[in-house]
């Protein structure tokens, strides 16, 4: 069977030898604060439905959507409402959060479980809108949302990311080997939503262990098919995944639904059979917290609203004095200042280097060697937009397709004169942005 890909982008180390042998252990959060962020999704924040001193169950709604773009959260642990403050996230930034005293019990409230034979599609929207079921791949965006497009009839694919191109990340791998079954059912659980759409499973080949399990536990699915790709960064990102498995191309000024497709993340088809079949909320997800700078990588299934350092610790601790944190992938990741934050719906992982070599690098005058043009997913030149970035020329930005920009950092990983290309291009996408807020 071919192999499906794009044209560009880049082959970095992928690190998974770290982690990607080890099962997903469950990590029960240790007494005390748990935290838990308004924002945890793309748009209007959640409003709090609990205040300060209520006694709160696992599982129970503790902000609702806050707008039609918007996503319901709950809490992971029973407790008590110690607050509602500002608390500083993995970004940097702060963020309105409901802060619960964990008092150990893990009290539950009772789930509603259904059989995939009785539901019906505004069932299923419903479920996943209830359980607050966002993109877990760090955009976050409501899925019962992007399971509504204008117009459901053209659906034609829902495509389920299995790639995890960025490097180091393996959590997706382990929950393809170890719960496969719950996986096909949650894409099953979508296409249902949809009269003609076909499901695809995309998985890098450098997985092949997870593309023989998959093809076993879809072998009995005519309308799911497993797509072996071209192990290659960023094979995993929307518009590169798209074109790979259907040859159907999407721009900035499109949504996927546009192009007839659905992308979700593994952990969110995961997310939706649980909401849908077993009736429960999203308060987990797994972590991949890895590195040279910890003593024992792996994946930890993680209660939302967990301290970072928890997750350190569950590693076995940092090997001497990290120089480097990172919440997310190395490529398009955030280094972190802190692990006093909490874990969200988009923590994929925590990865932990003992050297940090990026702030150590000296960049240089471009050489014109053209390599960060062969590496672009969208077919842009970097250095000429970096160099309109710097002149805050946002006429000739948005001339050359700048805001076509994935930001995926191809272009900053393959230059030979380690010039930081994506971090001005995206400053410049920012402000055309905000200035076309403006207007």
């Amino acid at each position: 069977m071919g192999k499906c890909t794009f044209k560009g982008g880049c082959h970095p180390y992928d690190g998974k030898e770290f982690s990607k042998d080890k099962p997903i252990k469950e990590l029960f959060p240790a007494v005390g604060e748990m935290v838990f962020p308004l924002s945890q999704h793309i748009g209007a924040p959640a409003k709090p439905v609990v205040a300060k001193g209520d006694y709160v169950l696992a599982g129970q709604l503790i902000a609702e959507a806050g707008g039609f773009v918007s996503a319901n959260i709950h809490s992971s642990v029973s407790g008590t409402v110690k607050a509602i403050e500002p608390r500083t996230l993995a970004t940097g930034g702060k963020c309105n959060s409901i802060i619960i005293e964990n008092d150990g019990e893990f009290k539950e409230v009772e789930y509603t479980p259904m059989k995939f034979e009785d539901l019906t599609k505004d069932v299923i929207l419903e479920k996943i809108k209830a359980a607050g079921v966002v993109g877990m791949g760090g955009a976050g965006f409501p899925t019962n949302v992007k399971l509504s497009p204008k117009n459901p009839e053209a659906i034609d694919y829902i495509i389920v990311n299995a790639a995890e191109c960025e490097p180091y990340l393996t959590s997706d791998y382990r929950r393809l080997l170890e719960e496969s079954d719950k996986v096909v059912m949650g894409l099953k659980i979508a296409l249902k939503i949809f009269d003609h759409a076909k499901g695809i499973i995309g998985i890098e080949d450098n997985k092949p262990e997870a593309i023989r399990i998959m093809q076993e536990a879809t072998a009995s699915e005519p309308d799911i098919e497993v797509k072996p790709l071209k192990t290659k960064y960023p094979q995993g990102g929307e518009r590169s995944l798209i074109y790979a498995t259907t040859g159907r191309a999407i721009n900035s000024s499109m949504l996927p639904a546009d192009a007839g497709c659905i992308v979700h993340n593994v952990d969110t088809i995961f997310s939706i059979y649980l909401s849908v079949i077993e009736g429960k909320p999203l308060t987990k997800r797994i972590c991949t917290v890895t590195g040279d700078g910890v003593k024992e990588p792996g994946n930890f299934y993680v209660w939302l609203g967990t301290n970072y350092r928890q997750l350190l610790d569950a590693a076995g601790g940092p090997v001497g004095e990290p120089e480097k944190y990172i919440s997310g992938g190395p490529m398009m990741g955030f280094a972190m200042y802190s692990l006093d934050v909490p874990v969200v719906k988009g923590s994929s992982s925590l990865l932990v280097f003992q050297n940090d070599i990026v702030s150590k690098i000296e960049s240089s005058a471009c050489i014109r060697c053209g390599k960060c043009g062969e590496a672009c997913p969208e077919h842009l030149l970097p250095a000429k937009l970096a160099g309109f970035a710097s002149r805050n020329d946002e006429e000739g930005f948005t001339k050359f397709d700048g805001m076509e920009c994935v930001m995926c950092g191809s272009c900053s990983y393959v230059c030979p004169a380690k010039r930081p290309l994506t971090q001005q291009i995206k400053a410049m996408r920012s402000t055309v942005l905000a200035n076309r807020r403006k207007k």
